[in-house]
């Protein structure tokens, strides 16, 4: 007798153990045809949604960097209009990490208790107004204001994604599909130097500096699509109208081990203490702290950087898109490879070995080395990217609740918001000139603890294997 969504619900709790699975679970999952016909239907409603949201989001934080250097040949550029210093810029960027750091976690818990369509949409339209308000900033006050204001309403979008993803992907599928939604970041890094490069051509536009109409025109999108996103997106598994009564069944059925369920309880105390307690993911949390500050880095500064290697403020924000492109193919084959082959921490630890090399290279070449140093870039950004969606797979696997998976996966990211701090520091205006090297010698010293910390969590995870008895659920490597 087959079960209608009500059954699963009430019965999806915490089934955690292989015993959970029914005759009819298993034999809807014994289908490889049905399990192969529904994650390609999930993907195709999950993920380009995901992603194109994170990828407005991105934007909306970024653009900055290129509201920065956009016309400041001719003094239209924003520093000059609003007469903001280099240290008073970073105090911008800096708060905006603050107010990131802060909501986080709050936000993860307020997902999960007004369904995510809802929450998400709801963030989605704010960050939109408030990206269009910073088009009318003009003083420090004001700047540092908007931008908090952003950091709130942006902060739970990318935690919200990953403990999303919990709902509808096993373990071994997540990283690949993190990867699709957070390489929308690298794209965003792309289309962002194209887009700045067209509007800039806007300057004087009925009255407006070209850098106001970036921010403008890059907040409306999401203020109007959140409100199409707000229906399209799904919630969760058991409550989905667009999947079959079957799909359904097939969906939860899929998630009884190691799967976040809709009905589960919400953070009890005592789930939040021992998720607290559990050193091994006070681990995850310093690597993370460590990808998040060249992570940061190279989002708000890359103009900067490629400005400072020799060419105009127009033509460095064309030549922001390789490094951004070559990092998103980079990005998506390392997850795929990390998750079908089950090595999660010894992938990050490559690429992030491969990133450090990248801003070696960097801070080592002379700095009229342009084209050299061009490549090196590239390379550092594709390591560095490449890192993060293995991570944050590796992360949620391993947790064994649904409460504590969104908990954990909010610390983790807001533990990258001092990272971040730092981040907005490190490429100090005065040695543009000798090429920033304070910035590439702290993102490669970063990145080589992370390679030290994934080699170590490996290790760890593998031990702990050895000695589960049989039936016992394995950690993820």
């Amino acid at each position: 007798m087959e079960k209608d969504a009500s059954d699963y619900e009430k019965g999806s709790t915490q089934n955690l153990e292989i015993g959970a699975l029914d005759d009819y679970d298993t034999t809807l999952l014994s289908d490889a045809r049905k399990n192969r016909e529904l994650l390609f239907k999930i993907d195709t409603r999950i993920v380009p949604l995901s992603a194109f949201i994170y990828l407005l989001c991105n934007l909306d934080r970024s653009n900055i960097g290129n509201a920065k250097i956009m016309n400041k040949e001719n003094g239209h550029d924003m520093m000059t209009e609003i007469g903001l210093s280099q240290y008073q810029y970073t105090i911008a960027l800096m708060i905006f990490l603050v107010a990131y750091g802060l909501f986080e976690v709050p936000s993860n818990i307020l997902l999960k208790r007004f369904n995510p369509n809802r929450w998400i949409a709801f963030l989605m339209f704010c960050w939109g107004v408030i990206t269009i308000g910073l088009g009318g900033v003009t003083s420090f006050a004001s700047l540092t204001v908007v931008r908090f204001l952003l950091g709130v309403f942006e902060a739970g979008l990318f935690p919200g994604l990953v403990y999303y993803t919990t709902f509808w992907y096993k373990p071994d599928e997540r990283s690949m599909r993190v990867a699709l939604i957070l390489a929308s970041a690298t794209l965003a890094g792309a289309f962002g130097g194209a887009i700045a490069y067209g509007i800039a051509h806007m300057e004087g536009t009925h009255g407006l500096s070209a850098w106001r109409w970036l921010f403008i025109l890059e907040g409306l999108p999401s203020v109007i699509l959140a409100i199409p996103i707000y229906f399209l997106l799904p919630d969760y598994p058991e409550i989905s109208k667009w999947l079959s009564e079957e799909e359904r069944a097939l969906a939860v059925a899929r998630l009884r081990i190691g799967g976040s369920k809709a009905s589960s309880e919400g953070l009890t105390w005592e789930a939040a203490k021992a998720t607290l307690m559990d050193w091994r993911l006070w681990i995850h949390f310093l690597v993370y702290f460590g990808i998040s500050l060249p992570f940061s880095s190279l989002s708000l500064f890359s103009p900067t950087i490629v400005s400072g290697l020799g060419y105009t403020s127009l033509r460095a924000q064309l030549f922001t898109v390789p490094p951004y492109a070559v990092a998103y193919v980079v990005t998506i084959s390392v997850a795929y490879a990390a998750d079908k082959l089950n090595r999660r921490g010894l992938f990050s630890a490559a690429f992030a070995l491969i990133g450090a090399i990248g801003f070696i290279a960097s801070a080592c070449l002379e700095p009229d080395a342009y084209t050299e140093r061009y490549g090196a870039l590239i390379i550092a950004c594709s390591g560095s990217f490449a890192c993060i969606p293995p991570l944050l797979g590796w992360l949620s696997s391993n947790m064994r609740s649904t409460s504590t998976t969104g908990l954990a996966v909010a610390l983790n990211i807001s533990f990258g918001a001092p990272g971040q701090i730092v981040g907005v520091w490190i490429y100090k205006s005065d040695e543009a000139a000798r090429g920033y090297p304070t910035g590439h010698w702290t993102n490669a010293a970063l990145l080589l603890v992370v390679v030290v910390g994934c080699v170590g969590l490996h290790f760890l995870y593998a031990g702990r294997n050895k000695r589960l008895v049989e039936g016992e659920e394995k950690w993820k490597l």
